[in-house]
């Protein structure tokens, strides 16, 4: 489920008074942060006020979480692991992303739910579904009108990887098999929500895909 054909130009986007929340999901490597920043820079110059923020690390709080779930030296047992990424998630929607959508503006979010269910509960071999109902539970329900995923082969992902010629995080040096469920997962999220995700080949052109996501966020506003 791969959006390739070429995307136009999007027209000037309405003006509304409420909020759209978009989160970019996709293993490391796959450019997600390349495409928020686009996206925001698009955005801000269509006169849109955007909250740019990422999971974990989108607060104070989740700053000394991310520290502890990406760079702590030594293990984590998983269920720790799912429940360290909750508590992030509970307190950066609470206190960040829905204010935010409150005062109508758009919230592009690196990670969000989607990363749990992929990550811990694939990645980790745990039951995806508790994962989500976990995640779901710390955000009071609370689902993104967008998630733009960016599939990548795991292969090519660490060769970007390889080529920032920086550490690894606890996460990005897992082994390939680990790397190979994380994202079968994420096309089976997809597959499952459909009208939710835009899933994109993070192999084409950055320009492109940049094209893509503007099109359909278009859509999504008009």
């Amino acid at each position: 489920m791969t959006a390739d054909g070429p995307a136009s130009a999007p027209a000037e986007l309405p003006a509304h008074d409420q909020g759209l929340w978009i989160t970019f999901e996709g293993g490391d490597g796959s450019g997600k942060t390349t495409q928020a920043a686009l996206l925001e820079e698009w955005l801000r110059g269509q006169g849109r006020t955007v909250v740019r923020t990422r999971e974990p690390g989108g607060t104070e709080v989740g700053v000394l979480i991310r520290d502890i779930v990406l760079h702590h030296r030594g293990d984590i047992a998983p269920r720790a692991e799912a429940l360290l990424y909750a508590a992030d998630r509970a307190h950066h929607v609470a206190t960040l992303v829905q204010p935010a959508l409150a005062r109508g503006e758009i919230v592009i979010q690196d990670r969000y739910l989607d990363s749990s269910v992929a990550y811990q509960g694939a990645g980790r071999v745990l039951d995806a579904d508790e994962i989500r109902d976990l995640s779901l539970w710390a955000a009071d329900g609370a689902l993104p009108r967008l998630t733009v995923l960016l599939d990548i082969d795991p292969a090519a992902a660490r060769h970007r990887l390889d080529a920032d010629d920086k550490p690894f995080d606890r996460l990005e040096a897992e082994r390939s098999d680990f790397h190979a469920r994380v994202r079968a997962a994420y096309l089976a999220l997809a597959a499952a929500e459909p009208e939710r995700f835009l899933v994109l080949d993070a192999t084409r052109d950055v320009g492109e895909l940049a094209a893509a996501v503007r099109d359909r966020v278009a859509a999504v506003l008009a």
